[in-house]
């Protein structure tokens, strides 16, 4: 500290420092210097602070983390009323409000009329009392004429200055704003209470609530809460501009946070596309918006058009099309995806949502079931946001009928019979017809036939989707059969390219029992592990008798692997796909197991970091053909790891364990000497 710098002095430099920093984060959305100098400063002023405690001040930054819990809110009697908005619903009510407010000044259709425009923000609206600059309340709006005492939880919002910057302003200013979660914040906090087996928040408006509303203050720190200010209430000792975007701009320059977006327009017309401006611009903001308020801009025709008993004359909201409606679940239908993905849709009563009339909304799995509690025949929330799918947020359980079902995953694929698997600890369950599937036809085919199985050249994404949309091929045996007038007669095929594709067809007949096995496209049996099973068994008869715990008996096959192959194995329409392949002529050579040419069988492997001379995935292939079986994680069961430069805490897991642990030189060394 600088002998010439009082303590008071150095307090109050550092709190207008990072009340600066403060603002061009929160505020502004542009920092200027890293987060580590910030929380520099700011350990600087915690540690000056404890050291004189007597003169810490209320408004400075470090008094934003919360107070001890309150046993209840305080009432508040607004000094001003915090009024509502009328609201119009198209453009004949816009242009209804604009006539009535030039009735009333008198103004003709052909004189320049200034309206204010701003997002309106699906929050909280509450109003902040400032008194020589300093906050010493916040309150809701509550029925508006009295609200409830927040000012513990507004203290903790980032954004809300507890001191004013720069000058000029009200001995007494009240402002007033909207607190909101943006969806960043909110998709966080629902993220969150998920994990904890907590009720997740319906919309970013009720979740603000909520937040807003804790007696414990330091739960709504937690929160990423923000406010937007849209006007003034109470000013006293001090005045402001005479237009409403001039004082908007002038709470900017004390610190407080307006919506960028704002703007001012002419007429009504000028209104009316403003309005389909933001419309489009809607589902990129940060935020929920549920319309546009526009404001006639100057305070003295404010003045002169006055209110009505529960709202101003000169203002009103234009509301978009609700994105949230309540209908009713006639049926929970579950719908088959190309991957084998078995999802459940509810089937709703028509209802008219976010623009559009929605009749469906997904499910997503049964875990998002059994968390809604959601059943046929109940009364629930619909949200449709932009382009956004349809989904139910939420069930109104008070509506329920008698005799309600909970929902069951069905045994049984609806579209080919074959056996739904759902793996412990996995949220979507999945049909293992996979070849033999119609829902996954055209994803089964296009991985058959792509380079690392069964390598047909020339048989595309579109020209599968042609041969499958012309019922010309329904599994991948038909691909043997295609004639060269079918292939020919294809959108962008002619005799020459008919030709050479059935050339590659034949030619792909001849294969090996790795790609083979690959080319089926069983889960979680990829290139590595289809090469694995055929070096372990051998043959495909022997893969196809094996149990599960043989299956494990592979390198590289665990539990979830294994469920998954024998799941396949067991559906008769997969074997039939199998031995019509065999009978067009589809054909490899058994493996020749030796086991005395796997010396790492039985051995498992970790490979953490970067390798330099080969790749990751070459170095497990080649421990995997010695017999190795490659882990992703460290264990007591793990036999080595090998290290490579960025090892973090797979390396240390290895070395707490006394695991042997080698570089790349030395994995080298070791595949030189078993021939690898």
């Amino acid at each position: 500290m600088n002998s010439e710098t009082s303590v008071p002095q150095l307090l109050e430099q550092l709190r207008d420092q990072l009340r600066h920093y403060n603002h061009e984060y929160y505020v502004l959305d542009n920092p200027t210097v890293p987060d580590a100098e910030y929380d520099r400063i700011f350990q600087q002023l915690k540690q000056l602070e404890q050291q004189y405690p007597e003169l810490v001040s209320t408004d400075s930054p470090t008094q934003r983390v919360g107070d001890k819990p309150l046993a209840a809110f305080n009432q508040v009697k607004h000094e001003m009323p915090m009024l509502s908005l009328d609201n119009a619903f198209d453009a004949d009510d816009m242009r209804g409000f604009d006539k009535r407010v030039r009735d009333r000044l008198n103004i003709s259709d052909s004189e320049s009329l200034a309206f204010a425009c701003e997002p309106k923000l699906d929050g909280i609206a509450v109003s902040l009392m400032y008194e020589k600059g300093i906050l010493v309340r916040g309150a809701t709006r509550g029925d508006g004429s009295t609200g409830e005492d927040i000012t513990h939880n507004v203290r903790t919002i980032p954004s809300i200055p507890l001191r004013l910057m720069g000058q000029g302003y009200p001995q007494r200013l009240e402002v007033r704003g909207e607190i909101y979660m943006p969806k960043r914040g909110f998709d966080k906090l629902n993220e969150l209470a998920i994990k904890r087996d907590e009720k997740p928040f319906v919309n970013p408006r009720n979740a603000a609530a909520g937040s807003l509303r804790q007696l414990d203050s330091k739960v709504t720190a937690e929160r990423q809460l923000e406010m937007c200010c849209y006007s003034v209430g109470v000013v006293s000792g001090g005045e402001l501009p005479d237009s409403h975007a001039e004082i908007l701009h002038t709470l900017a320059t004390w610190g407080l946070k307006i919506n960028v977006e704002m703007a001012v327009v002419e007429g009504v017309e000028g209104c009316l596309k403003y309005y389909d401006q933001l419309a489009e611009l809607r589902n990129q903001l940060d935020y929920e918006i549920d319309g546009i308020v526009f404001k006639v801009n100057a305070t003295q025709l404010q003045q002169r058009l006055g209110f009505v008993s529960r709202a101003p004359r000169w203002a009103i909201a234009h509301k978009f099309p609700a994105q949230e409606e309540l209908t009713t679940v006639n049926a929970i239908e579950f719908q088959v995806g190309r991957t084998g993905a078995v999802t459940p849709v509810a089937r709703l009563e028509p209802v008219f949502v976010g623009g559009v009339t929605v009749s469906n909304a997904t499910l997503h799995n049964m875990d998002e079931v059994e968390r809604l509690g959601v059943r046929a025949g109940d009364s629930v929330i619909i949200r449709r946001a932009g382009d956004v799918i349809p989904q139910v947020v939420s069930v109104v359980t008070e509506r329920r009928p008698e005799n309600t079902e909970p929902v069951q995953l069905p045994a049984l694929c609806p579209v080919c019979d074959s056996e739904v698997v759902r793996i412990e600890d996995e949220a979507v369950a999945r049909c293992s017809g996979g070849l033999s599937c119609a829902a996954q036809r055209k994803e089964a085919l296009k991985h058959y036939v792509s380079r690392k199985a069964m390598d047909i050249d020339g048989l595309g994404e579109k020209l599968i989707d042609a041969l499958v949309e012309k019922e010309l091929v329904h599994s991948p045996a038909d691909l043997y059969r295609l004639h060269h007038r079918q292939l020919a007669s294809m959108e962008r095929m002619g005799d020459k390219s008919a030709a050479k594709l059935l050339q590659s067809i034949e030619t792909s007949k001849a294969t090996e029992l790795a790609n083979f096995i690959y080319a089926l496209g069983i889960r979680e049996v990829g290139e590595a592990t289809a090469r694995t099973l055929a070096l372990h068994f051998g043959s495909l008869e022997a893969i196809l008798a094996a149990s599960e715990e043989e299956l494990q008996q592979a390198s590289d096959v665990g539990p979830i692997v294994a469920r998954y192959i024998v799941s396949f194995i067991h559906q008769v329409h997969n074997v039939e796909v199998i031995d019509a392949l065999r009978a067009e002529g589809v054909h490899w050579s058994d493996v020749e197991v030796k086991v005395d040419q796997q010396p790492l069988a039985g051995q498992t492997w970790v490979l953490t970091g970067t390798l330099e001379q080969m790749a990751r995935s070459e170095a497990k292939k080649q421990l995997q053909a010695l017999g190795a079986k490659v882990a992703g994680s460290v264990s007591k069961n793990t036999h080595t790891v090998v290290a490579g430069p960025g090892a973090g805490s797979k390396l240390q897991k290895a070395e707490e364990l006394d695991i042997p642990v080698m570089d790349e030189s030395q994995l080298l060394e070791l595949l030189t000497e078993f021939g690898g």
